[in-house]
């Protein structure tokens, strides 16, 4: 478990209920707070009977979690109320980033709104909203790069924001331009992470491919790329025979220099997300995006030819303002074509403040309701399949967790293509491993994306290479 200095031995008697709601990039977020917090005495509590306070991580993404983000504000709130004591709420996250102070007439059941800029600060609001004295040290420059992951796997993040203003997007709004984290910060984390236990880094970011391009060259003339982040990446984690993993890759940053070291380093898993949301270019102009069927087809036939056995991820929008019968069935057409692995699917959401929302020509919600079913059963299909195909495979797989039921002891794990809580898992029936270990297993049978898994060989579960 990578946590705090163990020469923290305040204990300020106070616990912490921690809700996050949204993406890995929020769990990241709220894993930050929760270090920063325990290493200046507060504990840590799951039900909100036993909590001092509650802080609850919010997502805005879309109209509907910004919608479950305040309820369950309210659900807590409620909870609180009937108790024998009132539970302060502090709400974080894409909630008050985006509605700023308009929040404190509508939500008074909050104490404290956090934007994700000021997450950081999290101490002395806690400190504040609890009526205590806040700590005097510095925690950030007593403990470093705090993060208190004890899983297998870990999410990092190598930058924030974003700069594409997408039409059908609020992120930019929320979460402001983008900035890439500084290499030397990114590295450091990684290695306490993997110090701590952790097996696999996954990198992460609203647009992950142009990490660096807002950073000036280094002192010996190269330009930052996310190319040369994974390799110092590759650097740290092989000694430790782990693995890594990259996400939100946008089609333009697919340069030949990435390709090449997804291809090339052993360390990366040939595992590559690339949302394209649509593949018609009429439409993509619309969402701001660029592009075309002919530019896409281009370069999954290259990344295929490129990286035999790579997996691949997308996302596709169903519903856009001015999207035709036509356009849908084209979209359609070349998912179906593309076979992926891995297919997100998203229902068009006019949000507020985005330029989508403004259009004239807006696609009725049963018509986008029935485009979007009709592509879910379509990727479905096609996921279930592909899954499949990897039957009869032997495969080194992660453990992430452990689960007792009436039948016994099942360890839950993933293998390389299956990015942990995005895709499927692999279950073990019999055999014994710890949460971290890598066991080596013969896939022998699978359901919709889950496979079956049979244990071969535990001598070196911590060998961490990948078996592709």
């Amino acid at each position: 478990m990578a946590s705090p200095s163990s020469s923290t031995t305040i204990d300020r008697g106070y616990n912490v209920l921690y809700i996050t709601l949204g993406c890995a990039k929020n769990e990241v977020d709220t894993d930050r707070m929760r270090a920063l917090l325990l290493a200046s005495g507060f504990g840590e509590v799951a039900d909100p009977e036993s909590a001092d306070v509650a802080i609850i991580n919010t997502c805005s993404f879309l109209a509907s979690a910004t919608e479950e983000s305040i309820e369950t504000t309210l659900e807590i709130a409620e909870g609180a109320s009937e108790g024998v004591r009132k539970l302060p709420i502090i709400m974080c996250g894409c909630v008050p980033s985006r509605y700023g102070a308009e929040l404190n007439e509508q939500l008074p059941e909050v104490a404290a709104f956090v934007p994700a800029d000021q997450e950081d600060g999290i101490v002395s609001i806690v400190a504040d909203v609890l009526n205590i004295p806040e700590p005097t040290q510095s925690i950030v420059a007593a403990h470093g790069m705090l993060r208190t992951i004890d899983g297998a796997s870990a999410f990092v993040k190598i930058s924030e924001g974003c700069d594409r203003f997408c039409a059908f997007c609020a992120i930019p709004y929320i979460r402001g331009h983008y900035h890439s984290r500084p290499a030397e910060e990114i590295l450091q984390e990684v290695k306490e992470l993997m110090d701590g236990g952790v097996r696999e880094v996954i990198l992460i970011g609203q647009d992950t491919g142009i990490w660096g391009s807002d950073m000036p060259d280094t002192e010996d003339g190269q330009t930052p790329t996310l190319a040369k982040l994974m390799q110092k990446v590759a650097e740290v984690v092989r000694s430790y025979k782990g693995w890594i993993r990259v996400l939100y890759l946008q089609p333009e940053g697919m340069t030949d220099e990435l390709i090449s070291t997804i291809r090339d380093t052993p360390e990366v898993l040939p595992y590559i997300d690339i949302p394209i949301q649509h593949c018609n270019e009429r439409i993509l102009k619309r969402m701001g995006r660029s592009g075309s069927i002919q530019e896409l087809r281009k370069l999954f036939d290259r990344l295929r030819s490129e990286i035999p056995g790579m997996v691949l991820r997308t996302t596709g929008m169903c519903g856009f303002p001015g999207e035709t019968d036509e356009e849908s069935d084209e979209l359609y057409d070349f998912i179906q074509e593309q076979e992926f692995d891995y297919t997100s699917v998203f229902t068009y959401s006019p949000e507020e403040g985005t330029l989508g929302a403004k259009m004239s020509d807006q696609v009725p919600d049963e018509v986008k309701i029935e485009r979007t079913q009709r592509l879910l059963d379509l990727v479905e299909q096609l996921g279930f399949a592909a899954t499949a195909r990897h039957v009869g495979e032997r495969c080194e797989v992660i453990i992430d967790g452990i689960e007792e039921s009436d039948e016994g002891t099942e360890l839950i794990g993933h293998t390389w293509f299956q990015a942990p809580d995005c895709d499927g898992a692999v279950h073990i029936a019999e055999g014994e491993a710890s949460v971290g270990d890598i066991v080596l297993c013969d896939l022998v049978d699978s359901f919709c994306y889950e496979m079956i898994g049979e244990i071969v060989d535990t001598t070196d579960k911590q060998s961490g290479e990948k078996t592709v």
